[in-house]
């Protein structure tokens, strides 16, 4: 069923940008399929692109870095905002060379995600990358990350024991998992 033939499709009245910058902030009113009206507050987000680099050893890189809004560190996948004019693919290669210093021989589109409907449309393509050769990482300024060599069984204890937080990552795990494991 298409979005115009929803019977919950919501219809904007008016709406209002309240912020503008790397994110967009806006807060409409809608006319509800009941007929009233409400207030939806929501995020438009660039999109962004993550990487689950594998080793030949089967190891994965992951990076550790701080994140603001949440006051703690996070182990994460290397991830990024797609720039304007670039494909996901090539924020893809971007993000890992950048934040890893690794250049993948092989990249392969996974699965797209919407991590937080209830209030952005941000979209995530999740990448798988092999083949893998060592360069040299060139951190964006004020970027500030450790890279790390993960096990993928260690990855996924971690996931289970509510030490990977980030749900990007934790989406990629399952998928390292599945493709480890079940040979998707």
């Amino acid at each position: 069923m298409s979005n115009s033939e929803s019977k919950f499709k919501e219809s904007r009245v008016s709406s209002k940008l309240v912020y503008e910058g790397f994110l967009k902030i806006f807060v409409d009113n809608v006319k509800l399929p009941d007929g009233n009206s409400a207030t939806r507050e929501y995020i438009v987000h660039p999109g962004a692109s993550m990487v689950i680099p594998i080793l030949e050893n089967g190891n994965v890189i992951m990076e550790r870095q701080y994140r603001y809004s949440t006051d703690q560190e996070y182990l994460e996948f290397p991830a990024g905002k797609i720039d304007r004019g670039e494909s996901p693919l090539q924020t893809a290669i971007r993000e890992l060379e950048e934040e890893t210093g690794y250049h993948a021989e092989e990249m392969k589109h996974l699965t797209t995600i919407h991590p937080v409907i209830g209030y952005s449309n941000e979209i995530i393509e999740i990448y798988i990358a092999k083949k893998l050769k060592l360069r040299e990482a060139k951190l964006d300024a004020g970027e500030f990350l450790e890279v790390v060599e993960i096990n993928p069984q260690d990855l996924i204890n971690w996931v289970r024991q509510s030490k990977v937080k980030d749900v990007k990552t934790q989406i990629g795990a399952f998928w390292l998992d599945a493709i480890l494991h079940r040979g998707w």
